[in-house]
């Protein structure tokens, strides 16, 4: 039987490394789409400077590394093994930039440690059953704390990465629906359109918790 984490190790072994340097000619960078340079950047995460992040899916640490530059506390929990070591290798190791190989709910739920953002870029959010995860990024995240994640607005879930995972793929209304069930106090959500109209667009999904 092929488990979940068997399944992303073989994922992980087939993905590019991203590029050294984006069109701006920047070493680091963050990108919500799954179009090189294209849509909108970190600032929608307002100012990170001594925030505690955490993202679900963390693969070879580009997001992190980036937000880290920025003086965010940086926490990245990946299933797949080899790529806490890919990330490590590019981006080193240190108390503001910390790579974890786990699952994300067993993360979640053995975890102490509170967070003022969470991200997922095409993640563990669209991987993992909401109804299991969402209220436990709840219960991580700080009062006023922030939830923000993207996948691509098919509502079929297009291709499955392996038979062994399945993809949790909804409209922006369901996850606003679900979110507040979960306990987070707002939920917004928006597509950001494609660079070429034949391709899927990304949908954005960004929620608070209570102060």
């Amino acid at each position: 039987m092929i488990t979940p984490a068997l399944a992303w190790e073989r994922f992980a072994t087939r993905a590019k490394p991203r590029r050294t340097v984006n069109a701006a000619g920047a070493t680091t960078w963050l990108n919500w789409t799954q179009y090189p340079d294209h849509g909108p950047d970190e600032s929608i995460l307002g100012d990170v400077r001594g925030k505690r992040v955490l993202e679900l899916g963390s693969g070879s640490g580009c997001n992190l590394a980036h937000l880290a530059t920025l003086g965010a506390r940086c926490t990245g929990v990946d299933i797949a093994p080899s790529r806490q070591a890919a990330a490590e290798q590019r981006w080193g190791r240190s108390p503001e930039l910390e790579f974890i190989t786990q699952d994300v709910v067993d993360f979640l739920q053995e975890s102490a440690d509170d967070f003022d953002v969470i991200i997922s870029i095409f993640g563990a959010t669209w991987f993992t059953d909401p109804a299991v995860l969402m209220p436990l990024i709840r219960n991580r995240l700080a009062p006023g704390g922030t939830l923000v994640f993207s996948h691509n607005d098919e509502l079929d879930g297009g291709a499955q990465p392996d038979r062994a995972i399945r993809k949790w793929n909804f409209s922006g209304q369901q996850w606003g629906e679900m979110l507040v069930i979960a306990g987070f106090a707002t939920a917004s959500s928006e597509i950001i359109p494609p660079p070429d109209p034949e391709r899927p667009g990304t949908l954005l999904v960004r929620s608070t918790v209570p102060e």
